[in-house]
């Protein structure tokens, strides 16, 4: 049950809305790379995640900026669709006993955060550009930039990954 509403009124506070749960986001992902990155026995799968989580603690800190021009604060709104995929990327690791197959699990996982960061950040950024706020478009653009990539580079790696998984 949701205690309190978050005022939807109006395209800007719908935009506001959800920058505060992209931050609630990265910082949730923030947490839970460590874990990928642990678990991974692929020495470049282990790096790729490691390099995001610098990244993504980049885009907290630009979420975050963003808020505090907007609102003079940084607070945050639960993203529940993170919680489900961080809780579904833990089960993974709890329950792949085998490297390999493990390796591939977390790809696909992580694959699935990424997807889902890509459609926030693009929506966000076209809210912006609406709104007029052409500084945010550009900060919202290079943070979803940087998720493609990150995207790529995963499909990349998994092209390798799968197929030794198979053998």
């Amino acid at each position: 049950m949701k205690l309190f509403s978050a005022h939807i009124e109006d395209l800007r506070s719908l935009y506001i809305s959800d920058l505060k749960k992209a931050l609630d986001m990265e910082r949730k992902i923030t947490k839970a790379l460590p874990d990928l990155v642990e678990n991974a026995s692929d020495p470049e799968l282990a790096m790729a995640f490691n390099t995001h989580l610098e990244e993504t603690r980049g885009h907290a800190e630009k979420v975050e900026s963003l808020l505090v021009e907007n609102t003079g604060e940084a607070e945050t709104e639960t993203c529940k669709v993170i919680d489900g995929l961080i809780a579904e990327a833990s089960d993974t690791i709890k329950d792949v006993t085998e490297s390999s197959v493990r390796d591939i699990s977390l790809v696909g996982a992580a694959q699935q955060v990424e997807h889902h960061e890509i459609a926030v950040y693009g929506t966000l950024r076209r809210w912006a550009e609406l709104l007029g706020l052409t500084e945010d478009a550009f900060v919202l653009e290079s943070i979803e930039a940087e998720e493609l990539k990150a995207d790529e580079l995963l499909s990349a790696i998994s092209e390798r990954i799968n197929v030794e998984a198979v053998v």
